[in-house]
Parts: C-alpha cells; structure tokens; sequence
C-alpha cells in the first residue's frame, strides 16, 4: 500500500510541476483535453481485447494521468481538487454496496446485485433522477444501446425468459423485409435500427458483450481481408483483378489458418 500511495503523490507532484512549468500542459483546458481523454479510452479499450496485459498496463497510467490533470485544472479555478475527487467515489461506493458496508442482504447472484444499485441511484438527488438519465448521450450508438437496456433491466423491464428475445428479432427482421420490398429508405432505416436494438438485446441476455463481439469480428474480417490481400500481391495481381470466386479461394484458406 505504501509503494502505490507514494507512486500516485509523485504523480500528482508531476503534475504540479508541469502545469507551471511546461507551455503545452499549461494551456491545456477541460475542453482540450476532452479528445486526447476519448482517445486513450479506446487505446485501453483495444489492450484490453486483446488481453495484452502489459498494453493495459500503459494504457491505464495514461487514463489516470487524464484523471489527475482534469482534478488539477479544477484546483485551479477552486471548482474541485484529487481529494475532492476521490472521497466523492469513496462515498458513492459505499452508499450503492449496503450489502458490503451496511446491513443489507443480497440473494448473491450478481443480477440482485445490480438491481439494487440501479434503485439505490434513482434515490439520489432527491429521488428526483429518471432512470435513463445516467445513460450519457455521447456514447456511440451501440454501446448506448446496451446501456439503455441494462438500465431499463435494472429495474425489471425484461423479458421474463431471455428465449423470448428470438421472436421479437424475427419480428424485427420481418418488418425490415417488408420496407425493403417498398424501398424506402427513411423507413428502412428505422427498422435496421430496431433490429439492430433488439439483436443487442439478445446479446445482454446471452451474457455478451455487443461492442466487443462486434469489434472482434472486425480484427478477423481485417485479419483474413490483409491475408487475401497479400497473398493476391505475390502473385502479382491486383484484387480489382481477381474474381470473386478467386478470393473466396483465398478467404477460405485465410479461415484455415486461424
């Protein structure tokens, strides 16, 4: 405990000294960092789909450094400081774990769990909070949707089987149909996107993560579409070239190799 406590005061005395001292960290602000902080997001995100721990590592001194510059801007205008900070998520957790640090029971399953956190954040302020409301409307759409889900699952609005979610994304894939034969395209993008929900749905009750399945079947497509590539490219030959038929060759042996 020691080592971590002296490795973060270091940090924050690094940060001290670069914001007097350094002209780009001194002329950063709350909105300047904003991106560069979406940024190492995902960074931390990718190292951690591919379960490179020592990515990850890096990836999280980086996000934390984020974390102390914003608290070190809000020092500044008086606003907030570290300590601010953290005694806020210290106080947060304890109040949403009652079965940790207080006198509630919980069932033990997960799922209890997170009901009781979802219900103990409709209490604050004042009781006053909507349940979608924690759901932040700059989150990519997909991400978004698994939120909004969980959410509205937190506080019972399910399905009662997690069977049932097949008949509503065959509902949803049979209205698609329909507004493709008309052809309209304002229309058809209303039910790409329902069926898109109603497949994230299906995902969150399956126990799957949407955003992660998704981004893995894009590093195989990436994977096997540079392996078509390369192997097309030794033969001399251009992809506009080749047949479909000839990269389907390729992709296949692409598959077997995996």
């Amino acid at each position: 405990m020691e080592r971590k406590i002296k490795a973060f005061k270091e940090l924050l005395e690094i940060m001290d000294e670069l914001r007097e001292k350094c002209p780009w960290d001194r002329k950063q602000t709350l909105e300047s960092l904003r991106k560069n902080t979406i940024e190492e997001t995902y960074e931390l995100a990718e190292a951690i789909l591919n379960n490179d721990l020592q990515d990850i590592k890096k990836e999280l001194g980086d996000l934390m450094l984020h974390i102390v510059f914003y608290a070190k801007i809000g020092s500044e205008t008086g606003s907030f400081d570290m300590g601010d900070v953290l005694e806020g998520i210290n106080k947060k957790l304890i109040y949403r774990h009652p079965h940790v640090f207080g006198e509630v029971e919980v069932d033990g399953s997960a799922r209890k769990v997170e009901e009781n956190w979802e219900a103990l954040k409709l209490k604050e302020k004042g009781g006053n909070k909507r349940v979608l409301e924690g759901v932040p409307t700059a989150l990519p759409a997909l991400v978004k949707a698994s939120r909004i889900q969980e959410k509205a699952s937190g506080v019972g609005f399910d399905w009662e089987f997690r069977e049932q979610v097949w008949e509503k994304v065959k509902e949803e894939i049979g209205e698609l149909s329909r507004e493709i034969e008309k052809n309209d395209n304002d229309k058809m993008e209303a039910e790409f996107g329902d069926l898109f929900f109603a497949m994230v749905n299906a995902a969150r009750l399956y126990g799957i993560d949407p955003e992660a399945a998704l981004e893995r079947t894009n590093l195989k497509f990436i994977k096997r579409f540079n392996y078509l590539e390369s192997k097309t490219l030794l033969k001399g030959k251009s992809l506009h070239d080749m047949t479909l038929a000839e990269m389907d060759e390729i992709w296949d042996e692409a598959k077997t190799k995996e």
